[in-house]
C-alpha cells in the first residue's frame, strides 16, 4: 500500500471516530484498575509455575546481557536492518519458533501457539537504529555501564523477547492465546513504521499489541503522536545577482513561505506541533537562487488536528511563492514553482486508559514497581495498531540507559530483570495461562476464537 493511501485510510478510520483529540499523555489519570483485572493476576501470581518462570527470566539475566552485546554489533541502519533480522530469526528457530522468518517488508517473525480458545498477542521490539553505516557499534564497558550505539533502543528490547520465549519453552508453559514474536523494520528515522504497517497488513486477526522500548518498567506509553514530515521543493530560472536582477529568487520564495508557516497557529488540545527541520539551496553567494528545498514536520495527539494543521502550512507555502512571483511580477515561464513530496508518514492514536490492557499493565506495575506507574505519549510502533483501534501500549525493557540516539548511548544492567519480569506478567495475564487463568485480552469484534 503506497504510503498516502496508508495514511489516508487511517486518517479515515481516526475521523470515523476511533481517535479522538486529547492532551498529551502526561496529563491523563491513571485507570481505575477493576476487581476483574486484579483477581486475574492475583491468581497468576499465586500459582507455582509463574513462581518458576519469574525465577528463571532472573536467572536468564546474564545469558541475555550476553545476547545484548551479541546484536549491539550487528549493525542495523535504517532500511538496512537485514543481518540483525537474520540473526534474530535464527534465535526465534533455535528457541523453538520453527516456522519462524523474515517477511517481504524485513520484519522478523515467529508465531508461538496457544491453546486455543484466546487472543493473538503482538509483542515486539524493532531492529532498526538511527546509526548510519559505518557507524562503530562495539559494546564497552564502563562504570558499570555498558556502552554502544542502540544499546538501549531498541536492541535491549529483543534480547528481552528472546529471554521470554527461552523461559517460556523451558517451563512447558501453555498459554491459552498465540504469542507472535516480531523483531520489525523501519521504527527509526524516515522508516515511517513501514515494518509495523506490513504486520497488521498482513495479520489483520492480531488482537493487541505490546511494544517493549528502553525503561525501567514503570512508564507506559498509551498514546500515539502522530507525524507526516514533507520535503519541500522551490524552482524558478535562476540568473546572475546583478545581470539578471528582477527575477524572482528560489531561496526568497521559501523564506517568504516560512515566515508564513511561523505564523500558525496550533491547538494545544491535542498538543500540535510544527517546524521547518533544514534548508538549502541555491549555487553561489553572487546568483539568484534557481534551486531551494526544506523539510517540514508537523505532529499531533489526533489526527485531525493533523491534517488541518498540514493544510494552513500547504497554504501558507503556496501564499509565500505567490508573494515572491508577485514582487517581481515575471513572465509564466520565469515563475516560481513548488513541488511537495511526503517523505514521512506516522498515524496518530490513543488506546483508551481504562481498557483491559492499560489496566493490565497499571496493575502489574503497581504491585511490583518503586515508583507509581506513570502514562504517557510518544511516536512508536504502537501508532499504527492504536490508529486502526487495536488495543496496544508500550513498555519498558528493563535496565536504565541514556544517551538515545547518540554514540554515548549507555544501558545499565542493574537489576534489568526487574522490568523483564513485569512486562512478561503482563503479557501473560493478557493472553492467559493454561490450567492457572482465563486470558483478559479479548477477541476483537469479527476475529474468529483461536481453535487447536
Amino acid at each position: 500500500m503506497p504510503a498516502r493511501c496508508t495514511v489516508v485510510a487511517l486518517a479515515a478510520a481516526a475521523l470515523a471516530g476511533m481517535l479522538v483529540g486529547i492532551a498529551h499523555a502526561q496529563t491523563l489519570p491513571l485507570p481505575q484498575v477493576s476487581p476483574a483485572v486484579d483477581t486475574a493476576y492475583t491468581k497468576l501470581e499465586a500459582s507455582p509455575a509463574y513462581k518458576k518462570l519469574m525465577t528463571d527470566v532472573r536467572a536468564d539475566d546474564a545469558r541475555a546481557l550476553t545476547e545484548l552485546k551479541t546484536m549491539t554489533e550487528i549493525p542495523a541502519p535504517p532500511f538496512k536492518e537485514r543481518s540483525r533480522a537474520e540473526y534474530f530469526v535464527s534465535r526465534l528457530k533455535a528457541l523453538g519458533l520453527a516456522d519462524a522468518h523474515i517477511d517481504a517488508e524485513g520484519n522478523a517473525i515467529g508465531i508461538r501457539k496457544g491453546v486455543g480458545n484466546g487472543p493473538k498477542l503482538l509483542i515486539s521490539a524493532h531492529l532498526d537504529t538511527v546509526f548510519p553505516e559505518g557507524t562503530d557499534v562495539t559494546v564497552k564497558a564502563r562504570d558499570g555501564k555498558l556502552y554502544a550505539p542502540g544499546i538501549g533502543d531498541d536492541t535491549r528490547g529483543l534480547a528481552v523477547l528472546l529471554s521470554w520465549l527461552k523461559v517460556l519453552n523451558d517451563n512447558n508453559v501453555r498459554t491459552a492465546g498465540d504469542l507472535v514474536f516480531v523483531g520489525n523494520v523501519g521504527e527509526e528515522e524516515l522508516g515511517n513504521l513501514r515494518g509495523m504497517k506490513a504486520v497488521f497488513r498482513e495479520h489483520p486477526d492480531i488482537d493487541g499489541m505490546v511494544g517493549i522500548e528502553p525503561g525501567t518498567g514503570d512508564r507506559v506509553l498509551t498514546q500515539g503522536t502522530g507525524s507526516h514530515r514533507y520535503e519541500v521543493t522551490f524552482r524558478g530560472p535562476g540568473g546572475h545577482s546583478f545581470g539578471a536582477f528582477g527575477l524572482p529568487s528560489a531561496i526568497h520564495a521559501m523564506g517568504r513561505a516560512i515566515s508564513k508557516i511561523s505564523d500558525v497557529r496550533t491547538p494545544s488540545d491535542p498538543k500540535t506541533t510544527f517546524t521547518v527541520g533544514t534548508v538549502s539551496g541555491g549555487t553561489s553567494v553572487n546568483a539568484i537562487a534557481g534551486d531551494a528545498r526544506m523539510a517540514v514536520d508537523i505532529r499531533s495527539n489526533g489526527t485531525p488536528a493533523l491534517l488541518e494543521t498540514e493544510k494552513h502550512i500547504m497554504d501558507a507555502i503556496a501564499a509565500g511563492v505567490a508573494d515572491e512571483n508577485r514582487r517581481w511580477a515575471p513572465a509564466k515561464s520565469q515563475e516560481i514553482t513548488f513541488q511537495t513530496k511526503l517523505i514521512g508518514d506516522r498515524p496518530a492514536g490513543q488506546t483508551p486508559t481504562d481498557s483491559v490492557i492499560v489496566q493490565s499493565a497499571v496493575r502489574v506495575i503497581r504491585a511490583n514497581g518503586k515508583e507509581p506507574p506513570t502514562l504517557r505519549g510518544g511516536s512508536t510502533d504502537a501508532n499504527v495498531p492504536m490508529a486502526l483501534g487495536i488495543p496496544a501500549i508500550i513498555i519498558g525493557s528493563g535496565g536504565k540507559s541514556g544517551g538515545a540516539h547518540s554514540r554515548d548511548e549507555w544501558f545499565d544492567p542493574t537489576n534489568a530483570w526487574e522490568g523483564a519480569q513485569w512486562g512478561l506478567t503482563t503479557v501473560l495475564g493478557l493472553v492467559g495461562v493454561d490450567g492457572v487463568e482465563a486470558p483478559l485480552l479479548a477477541r476483537r469484534r469479527g476475529n474468529p476464537p483461536i481453535t487447536r
